[in-house]
């Protein structure tokens, strides 16, 4: 077994590699003047089992495209098999036709890193579970939720606290920190009442009193998690603290953050966000390597990945 990083999430890949005890592959992934992506691996690997580890976070066309020119890369240098650890896997929330005339991204992504030659996918928490179907290859989807139940269990009095899911679609994913953490759900109810009109968030569940516990998968602008905290305070919620798989943060994500009603957001190191988020006081990163490490160490020794969740 070797591990390869691409340019994506360096820091991150280290942690996975200190983890398995196992140095990272040496290569060389640089661009030429006008842009394109030079792939060169300096070792031999012919034979060896590579992971290559590397997120299509920003600038996601970027590493898109450095994802495929390494799988190729490895292929041309004999390697046995070649699995895709991507933490993050970009491009997944456009998973189905909801316009006429559109593309479905998720399906073309997949379809591009199998081709390229992944004989495996590794990553966590798919912005939608059936993303898993659109690939012809073993798919390991992580969740992060074990990791975050023990960090709320470390760091939070567990009296009056409740989960909530920041819209219908994420119901699964707060029930299942929720069931961990031996506690309520609540769900946010994003609707329109006319079109052109404002949206309107309504509680389902009593929060009164209680520290809420928002679980998602993906934060990007951070408009929905911060609505969907000051509805949760005007109903009597006493704090308001959101656990995130992916933090995306684009644009001004960080600054509505800070001057939100969110007393803590937790996001996983998916995506390095290191110095963007190193100014603000309620944002905390947690490293999610041990996770993928473990599961790196699964696949070689062909053991059970599923038995991590149990």
């Amino acid at each position: 077994m070797k591990l390869l990083t691409g340019n994506s999430n360096k820091n991150l890949s280290k942690k996975i590699s200190k983890y398995l005890k196992n140095k990272l592959i040496n290569s060389s992934i640089r661009k030429f003047a006008d842009s394109e992506i030079y792939i060169e691996i300096n070792e031999n690997i012919r034979g060896n089992s590579i992971f290559l580890i590397q997120s299509i976070s920003y600038p996601a066309n970027d590493n898109l495209m450095e994802l495929l020119l390494c799988i190729d890369a490895l292929k041309r240098s004999s390697a046995k098999n070649i699995t895709a650890v991507i933490p993050y896997f970009g491009y997944a929330r456009q998973d189905r036709k909801v316009v006429p005339r559109t593309s479905i991204s998720a399906k073309l992504v997949s379809n591009l890193i199998t081709k390229a030659g992944a004989d495996r996918i590794v990553t966590v928490d798919l912005h939608a579970g059936q993303i898993q179907g659109f690939f012809d290859i073993p798919v390991d989807n992580l969740f992060a939720t074990s990791i975050f139940s023990r960090h709320i269990k470390k760091n939070l009095k567990k009296n009056n606290l409740i989960c909530v899911a920041p819209d219908v679609g994420g119901v699964e994913r707060a029930r299942a920190l929720g069931k961990m953490l031996n506690v309520g759900l609540a769900i946010i109810d994003k609707r329109r009442p006319s079109p052109g009109k404002s949206q309107v968030m309504n509680v389902i569940g009593s929060v009164k009193g209680k520290t809420c516990i928002i679980v998602d998968d993906i934060i990007d602008s951070g408009g929905t998690i911060v609505n969907a905290a000051e509805a949760l305070k005007k109903r009597g919620a006493k704090e308001v603290h959101v656990y995130v798989t992916h933090g995306v943060l684009s644009g001004e994500a960080v600054e509505k953050i800070k001057k939100s009603h969110i007393k803590n957001l937790v996001v996983t190191d998916t995506i390095n966000n290191e110095d963007k988020v190193k100014n603000a006081r309620n944002i905390h990163i947690l490293t999610i390597s041990n996770l993928i490490g473990e599961a790196i160490k699964r696949i070689s020794n062909s053991t059970s990945v599923s038995d991590l969740f149990k």
